[in-house]
């Protein structure tokens, strides 16, 4: 199945700004967050399709990832 992966912010930074991956079915958002070395306390917001959504969550062909990280601030 095909993955459409949007990285934001810090996330671009030695990867990629977008780009689409194979991965096998069941693939969960989380597995591609540790494939592409993503530090889990970093991650602050996971989107499937636009929507909220948990690092959990199976993703399904042509679906669309878009993972951003905290914002830091005061």
């Amino acid at each position: 199945m095909n993955v459409a992966i949007k990285l934001v912010g810090i996330f671009q930074i030695g990867r990629f700004k977008e780009a689409v991956h194979e991965y096998p079915s069941g693939t969960r958002a989380c597995d591609i967050v540790a494939e592409l070395r993503i530090p889990a306390p970093l991650l602050g917001v996971v989107l499937i399709n636009d929507v909220h959504a948990g690092v959990e969550d199976v993703l399904n062909d042509g679906d669309r990832l878009c993972l951003l990280p905290f914002i830091d601030g005061g």
